[in-house]
């Protein structure tokens, strides 16, 4: 009976992750408002880069994980939530939302994310690759689509520092991501 107590004793497991998160960038605020709405859709990704963990690619076709340290979310949440803070911060559309929020659709946002990892050897650097598709929610067409693809070198080291490059690498993608949109739709 006292062996499941011994859990709860300090010291008596893994030492906890940190957790880490992507900010919102700020978006060009557009005067003209549309009335049109839009849906950002959870982004696709292969499992590797669709899960908590942090890769880090020492070569290539070598897959690893940041050794400690976890995103608050599964990645495609977080690109979802930020890019959709993103678009409604710029103001150009009448609405902006997620699925089950309720909106007449008039287009949807649909990503891929294809890369979002630190690159290691000859000057680490952060690199985000999204594939980006405007689809026609009335009928079905793809209006546009797009690969966006940012990088930014890591200053310093450790994780804090390798999670600073990767938020600054997907700001930059999601900033030129909101200012094609709004051309586009």
């Amino acid at each position: 009976m006292l062996l499941p107590g011994c859990a709860l004793l300090p010291g008596g497991g893994p030492a906890p992750l940190d957790t880490y998160e992507l900010t919102s960038p700020s978006a060009e605020a557009h005067h003209a408002k549309r009335r049109t709405q839009v849906l950002i859709a959870e982004p696709s990704a292969l499992k590797a880069l669709d899960g908590q963990n942090i890769v880090i690619r020492s070569g290539p076709g070598v897959i690893q994980y940041l050794k400690g340290a976890q995103w608050a979310d599964r990645l495609p949440k977080i690109v979802q939530a930020r890019l959709a803070e993103s678009v409604q911060r710029s103001g150009a559309f009448a609405g902006v939302g997620r699925p089950g929020e309720g909106l007449a659709i008039d287009f949807q946002v649909l990503v891929e994310i294809r890369e979002f990892e630190i690159r290691l050897g000859g000057g680490d650097t952060a690199t985000v690759e999204l594939f980006v598709k405007i689809l026609n929610d009335r009928n079905g067409v793809v209006r546009a689509a797009r690969t966006f693809k940012a990088s930014s070198p890591v200053s310093g080291t450790g994780n804090d520092a390798y999670i600073a490059a990767l938020d600054r690498a997907f700001g930059k993608a999601a900033s030129e991501i909101v200012s094609w949109s709004v051309t586009v739709m």
